[in-house]
C-alpha cells in the first residue's frame, strides 16, 4: 500500500503559536513511518512558510536558518508544495514535496478561522477538520452566539463592540454594557482567538475599562459576556462528518478564577476530571447538545464543545466550540476520546480518514452548469 503523503502544519500568526507547536509535537510522535510520509510545515509569527526534515524542533528553538521557504499554490488539484528559490531576477519555484492530505495543527486566527481552510479548498486537497464555514463560525464568538440563539441553544447574555468604538468613546461602551448586562461579573474576550488569550474577568467598571483595552489588542471586535459566579466547566469531544459522535464528558477545575492561559499551559494545578462527576442524565444531555451544536455550524472532523454549568440552578450554557482543539496527549480533546475507548494514535488516523471522506463528498458537488442541460 502506498504511504499517505501527509503535511503537518504548525505555528502560525496567532497568539496561540506556541500552543500549536506543542500540539504538533504530539501528533508527529504517533505517525507511523510505515503508513505516512510526513512533511513538516511551520509558519512563523510573520507568516512565512518554512519546511525541513525536523522543522518543528527548529521552530521550538527559533532557529530557522536550516529551513527552506515553501508555498502551496491555490490552484485546483496541484497538490505540490513548492520551494521558493531566490535569485537575482526574483523568486522562482521548484517542486519540493507532493502532498495527499494536510493536518493543520494551527490554533487561532489564520489557522482555525477558515483562512487556511479556504486556501486548501482552492487547492482541492484533503485536510483534517472543519471547512471554511464551520471554522469561521466556530472562531467568531459573536456570530457563534447568534447562531446558538437562532437554534434555541442556551448562551449567556453578551454584546459585541469593536476597537473603533472603544477608542472613540470607551465610557459609552462601558455604560452600554452595564445597561445591557446588569450586575458584574463579566468577561471581555477577543472575538476571534482561543486559548483564553486576551480574556479578562471583570468585577468592576475599572476592570471593564482595562479588559476592553486588553481584548482590543488581539482583535478588532470584542465580546463582553455576562459571567456566572463560580460555574462548573464541562467539556465534550465530538468526532465525525455526517454522523458525528460525542465522547463522554469531562470537567475542568481550573487553578485560576477561570480557565485562563496560565491555568491551561503554565501552572499544573488545574484538574481534569474524566469522566465528569455529573449524573447520567446530565451527561447524556451534554452529549446530545454537543452533537446538535456541531451540526448547527456545519462542523466536520473534530471539535471540542465547552459548556458552563450553573451550580445553583443546574442550567447548562454553551460557552464555545473549538474546531482545532488543543491536541497534546494531555489535552482534553484526546484524553476524552482515550477514556471513551479511542487511543491517541487511532484518533489521529481516524481524523485523516475523515479528511478523505470529506474530500470525496466535496468532489461529488457539481460546479459547472450548462443552460442546455
Amino acid at each position: 500500500m502506498n504511504k499517505i503523503r501527509l503535511a503537518v502544519m504548525f505555528g502560525g500568526r496567532s497568539g496561540e503559536h506556541e500552543v500549536s507547536l506543542s500540539s504538533a509535537r504530539s501528533v508527529l510522535s504517533v505517525l507511523s513511518p510505515e503508513k505516512y510520509e510526513v512533511t513538516q510545515i511551520g509558519i512563523t509569527h510573520s507568516g512565512q512558510w518554512l519546511s525541513g526534515p525536523d522543522a518543528l524542533t527548529a521552530f521550538e528553538q527559533q532557529r530557522y536558518d536550516q529551513l527552506v521557504p515553501v508555498v502551496l499554490l491555490p490552484e485546483l488539484n496541484r497538490h505540490t508544495l513548492y520551494r521558493i528559490n531566490f535569485n537575482g531576477t526574483g523568486p522562482g519555484l521548484q517542486p519540493y514535496a507532493d502532498i495527499d492530505c494536510v493536518f493543520p495543527v494551527l490554533h487561532g486566527t489564520f489557522g482555525e478561522d477558515g483562512a487556511m481552510q479556504g486556501l486548501l479548498e482552492l487547492n482541492g486537497i484533503a485536510y483534517v477538520g472543519a471547512g471554511v464555514t464551520g471554522s469561521a463560525i466556530g472562531m467568531d464568538k459573536g456570530l457563534f452566539k447568534d447562531i446558538m440563539r437562532a437554534n434555541q441553544i442556551p448562551v449567556l447574555p453578551a454584546l459585541v463592540t469593536n476597537r473603533f468604538e472603544i477608542e472613540k468613546d470607551i465610557q459609552k461602551v462601558i455604560a452600554g454594557a452595564e445597561k445591557e448586562l446588569g450586575a458584574y461579573p463579566y468577561f471581555t474576550k477577543p472575538v476571534n482567538l482561543g486559548s483564553s488569550v486576551g480574556i479578562t474577568k471583570i468585577r468592576s467598571r475599572s476592570d471593564l475599562y482595562e479588559g476592553l483595552l486588553e481584548a482590543a489588542r488581539f482583535d478588532r471586535r470584542v465580546l463582553i459576556e455576562k459571567g456566572l459566579n463560580n460555574p462548573r466547566e464541562i467539556e465534550v469531544s465530538v468526532l465525525g462528518n455526517e454522523e458525528p459522535v460525542a465522547s463522554l464528558p469531562g470537567e475542568i477545575r481550573p487553578s485560576d478564577d477561570f480557565y485562563s492561559y496560565r491555568a491551561k499551559y503554565i501552572d499544573d494545578r488545574s484538574e481534569l476530571l474524566i469522566p465528569a462527576p455529573i449524573s447520567d442524565q446530565l451527561a447524556q444531555q451534554v452529549k446530545e447538545l454537543a452533537v446538535r451544536i456541531y451540526r448547527s455550524v456545519d462542523c466536520a472532523g473534530m471539535a471540542r464543545v465547552d459548556f458552563l454549568l450553573d451550580r445553583e440552578t443546574d442550567q447548562l450554557y454553551i460557552s464555545e466550540i473549538n474546531t482545532i482543539p488543543g491536541f497534546t496527549k494531555i489535552s482534553m480533546y484526546p484524553k476524552l476520546w482515550e477514556a471513551s475507548g479511542l487511543p491517541y494514535a487511532a484518533l489521529v488516523e481516524r481524523l485523516v480518514e475523515l479528511a478523505y471522506q470529506r474530500q470525496a463528498e466535496r468532489r461529488r458537488t457539481e460546479y459547472q452548469f450548462r443552460r442546455d442541460q
